[in-house]
């Protein structure tokens, strides 16, 4: 397998996201695919890291994707990237996309991390999950 399925993979997700009413309006539409220039808004999602390994076998051409998802948040305390960050979960987990090629096996939440980032003003989430998808 090759890297080949990461751009049908990565838009999908971004649709999927973006689709999300709640999420959507609890972030004003703030989800990235890179740190906008100028001012950012107070809380925002970025798409982030990649890792793929070939999961290929006898029979089908595959990939697994360890892919990030950050939320980034000014705001004072944990409390709504967390929520935003429990969202983005929620929609995820087991989602049933539809890829522009190949086909997605399965999306599953692997860890998460949250810390605070440079002046301890910002607070950050990253949310990784394992993406398994098969060429057709």
């Amino acid at each position: 397998m090759s890297y080949a399925l990461s751009e049908a993979l990565q838009s999908a997700i971004f649709q999927h996201l973006q689709s999300d009413v709640e999420l959507s309006a609890s972030l004003n539409g703030a989800i990235y695919d890179a740190v906008p220039q100028g001012d950012v808004p107070a809380t925002y999602v970025m798409l982030g890291a990649e890792t793929v390994r070939d999961r290929s076998d006898m029979s089908q051409s595959g990939a697994e994707h360890l892919l990030t998802f950050s939320v980034l948040s000014s705001e004072v305390g944990f409390a709504g990237a967390k929520s935003i960050a429990g969202r983005i979960s929620d929609i995820l987990q087991e989602a049933d996309l539809s890829l522009s090629r190949g086909r997605l096996v399965f999306l599953k939440f692997d860890r998460a991390t949250a810390r605070r980032e440079g002046s301890a003003n910002t607070r950050r989430i990253d949310l990784k999950f394992r993406a398994r998808v098969e060429d057709n």
